[in-house]
């Protein structure tokens, strides 16, 4: 996403900005600053939506390290990534539910939410919060692969509900954090600070792409990957998670099917040059997915070239969703944790509407679960989705474009 602050409004692309959403939702907020509540409540856990499908879900953190690969940003160091995975777990398995963000990497995670809104530090107990996932339980069945890359300057953490809701359909899920952009909470309580440059796109990307073939690599050496049907790969990408994800697909001829939730795929928005992918496309199947305003068409309140550039050049299928009501920040967790937080500490609704846009939350999730599953199930699964056919009236939030 990225904010003009010229207008004062914000565009639903990708920030060149650490703080990928809400730096630059509050771009729009700060003629009035969102008060804080006047007594101190206690810290909101919050309540992930409950997973649709019929899997019970276990999940576990590995780090991984590319001996092969100084890392870009520490060059005496070689390049490690903390990865989640999210897997269909067997039935009636027993365990602790994981938490949602580890205990020294919460508080900066949730302190990010908390700023925006203007309250304390100390409010937003992600520690504390519980997924529906459970830990040390173990797999069941064999899985095709969905790798989830998430916005600039963004914790792999905060897509968890559509994560969770994928591998409880019968999707492995791998989750990676891009060490550097955002803190990272590595075995023993390490946490790696913020490293990389805003101001080029260039070297973030490259090392995503980097990242990317790197643990699809490593898959089949991880202890989970008999739980993993290899030969059906799928990347889902938030921000610049979604250009990262198109990019890598250019080159990378394991990947069936891509998603990109609301990324531009240039150098720089709104002017900017334009990636590989973008000027290219793709022989396989890609799905754009937008939030308000942006789409592949020209014009409209957001025009993105590269999407227009990508779509013309596209070979492969190709889809474009939009989610009219819905910002960029729509298309991560602050769909139920903002929401949450704003009533905890009686923060004005239109605090939630900057960040959010006017579609309302719930229905956001439902909607955007549906259209990503049933992507992932056609061309990963091999069963064609009516959904991807036309638009439905079970889900008016979304349009085809």
């Amino acid at each position: 996403m990225h904010g003009d602050e010229s207008s004062g409004r914000v565009i639903p692309m990708i920030t060149v900005s650490r703080r990928t959403v809400l730096a630059a939702a509050a771009a729009g907020l700060t003629a009035t600053a969102v008060p804080a509540a006047a007594a101190a409540p206690a810290p909101t856990r919050l309540v992930l939506p409950r997973p649709t499908g019929p899997y019970p879900i276990g999940t576990t953190e590995l780090r991984l390290v590319d001996e092969s690969r100084a890392d870009p940003w520490e060059p005496g160091h070689r390049r490690e990534l903390m990865v989640s995975v999210w897997y269909p777990a067997r039935p009636g398995a027993a365990g602790p539910h994981a938490r949602y963000a580890p205990p020294h990497m919460a508080p900066q995670l949730a302190d990010e939410l908390g700023s925006y809104f203007g309250i304390p530090p100390g409010r937003i107990d992600y520690a504390g919060t519980t997924t529906h996932a459970r830990l040390g339980v173990p797999s069941y069945g064999r899985h095709p692969v969905i790798v989830y890359s998430p916005g600039f300057g963004t914790s792999r953490l905060v897509s968890t509900n559509q994560v969770e809701d994928l591998a409880s359909h019968g999707h492995v899920v791998v989750t990676i954090d891009h060490t550097g952009e955002a803190p990272v909470e590595f075995p023993g309580g390490r946490v790696t600070p913020v490293l990389l440059p805003d101001n080029d796109l260039h070297k973030p990307v490259a090392i995503r792409v980097a990242d990317l073939k790197f643990v699809l690599d490593s898959l089949g050496r991880l202890a989970l990957h008999r739980a993993m049907d290899l030969r059906r790969i799928g990347l889902l990408g938030y921000s610049l998670g979604g250009f990262a994800a198109a990019e890598t697909m250019l080159t990378d001829h394991r990947i069936a099917a891509g998603v990109n939730l609301d990324g531009t795929m240039q150098y720089g928005y709104p002017e900017g040059e334009l990636s590989e992918v973008a000027k290219r496309g793709l022989d396989r199947p890609f799905l754009l997915f937008g939030a308000a305003g942006h789409s592949h068409l020209p014009g409209g309140s957001a025009p993105d070239p590269s999407w227009t550039s990508f779509w013309a050049n596209q070979r492969g299928w190709k889809l474009n969703l939009s989610l009219p009501a819905g910002t960029h920040g729509a298309f991560a967790d602050y769909q139920f944790s903002a929401p949450a937080v704003a009533q905890a500490n009686n923060i004005p609704p239109e605090a939630v509407t900057a960040l959010l846009g006017t579609v309302n939350p719930i229905r956001s999730i439902k909607a955007q679960r549906a259209y990503v599953l049933a992507y992932f199930t056609q061309f990963l699964d091999n069963r064609p989705q009516p959904l991807l056919r036309q638009q439905s009236a079970l889900y008016p939030e979304i349009k085809f474009v």
